[in-house]
C-alpha cells in the first residue's frame, strides 16, 4: 500500500479537505454573531474557548483504542525517509479531539474498532494490536479499498475510510503535513516582472522608464504616486 503521493494527491483534491471543512464547520447560530464581533481572539468567542477546554479536560477512548487507532494511522501515513509518520505528529489526539467534538463520528469509530478486533480475533485468534505487520497489513487490505470489499466486510470498509479522512485531515492540516504538501497560500515575495524568455516568445518588452518605476524592490512598501493626467511618477 504505497499511499503518500496518492493521498497528496487526493487531499489536494478536496478529498481530506472536504471532510474536514465539513465536519468542523460549526451550526450557524444568529445569537453568537455580536460576541465573535466582540471577541478580543479574532475566530474564536469566549463560549468557544471554553468548549475547547471543556473537550481538552475529558477523555474518550481508552487506552487499548488509543493504541490500535495509533497503529491505523501509522498504516494509513507511515514514516518515510522525507516525512514522520501519521502519530509522529499526534493524529492520534487529534482524533481523538475530534470525536469528542463531533460526538457522531463516537459510536462509528468505536463500534469499528470492536470490528477490527473480532476480524483479527476470527481470523488469527488475537487482537489487531498483538498481530504481526503483516497480519494488520492482511486485513487492512481486506477492507482499504472501496467497491473492491467482501460484502459481509462492508462495515469493516466503512470504519477504514472514516479513519481514512480522519487520518489525512489530522495529518494535512498540521505544520509537518502543510510543509509535505508543499502549499505556501498567500506567501509575500518580491516579483520582478515576467520572466525575460516570456517576453521575447511573445515579442514583447518592458518600457525602461516603466520597469525602474514598477518593477523595484527597493520601493516595494511604498505607495505609487500619480500626476493629475495618470501617470505614474514614483
Amino acid at each position: 500500500m504505497n499511499r503518500r503521493d496518492t493521498i497528496k494527491s487526493l487531499l489536494i483534491g478536496s478529498v481530506a479537505t472536504g471532510f474536514a471543512f465539513k465536519g468542523c464547520s460549526p451550526t450557524t447560530d444568529t445569537k453568537a454573531l455580536p460576541e465573535l464581533v466582540e471577541s478580543p481572539l479574532y475566530g474564536r468567542t469566549e463560549s468557544e474557548k471554553l468548549r475547547d477546554e471543556k473537550l481538552f479536560s475529558t477523555t474518550f477512548f481508552n487506552e487499548h483504542e488509543l493504541a490500535t487507532m495509533a497503529i491505523l494511522c501509522d498504516i494509513i501515513l507511515p514514516k518515510t525517509d522525507q516525512y514522520p509518520a501519521a502519530t509522529e505528529v499526534d493524529v492520534t489526539a487529534f482524533i481523538e479531539f475530534i470525536v469528542k467534538d463531533m460526538e457522531e463520528h463516537q459510536v462509528p469509530i468505536r463500534g469499528g474498532l470492536m470490528w477490527l478486533d473480532g476480524f483479527s480475533i476470527k481470523i488469527y485468534s488475537k487482537e489487531f494490536v498483538s498481530c504481526t505487520e503483516e497480519e494488520r497489513l492482511y486485513i487492512c487490505d481486506q477492507i482499504a479499498y472501496p467497491k473492491n470489499t467482501d460484502p459481509e466486510l462492508i462495515q469493516g470498509e466503512a470504519f477504514f475510510s472514516r479513519m481514512r479522512d480522519l487520518t489525512l485531515t489530522g495529518y494535512y492540516t498540521s505544520k509537518e503535513g502543510i510543509e509535505a504538501i508543499g502549499y505556501k497560500g498567500n506567501t509575500p515575495n518580491v516579483w520582478d516582472g515576467v520572466p525575460e524568455d516570456v517576453l521575447e516568445e511573445h515579442g514583447l518588452e518592458y518600457d525602461t522608464e516603466w520597469l525602474a518605476k514598477c518593477v523595484n524592490e527597493s520601493n516595494r512598501s511604498g505607495i505609487a504616486k500619480w500626476d493629475d493626467d495618470g501617470n505614474l511618477i514614483s
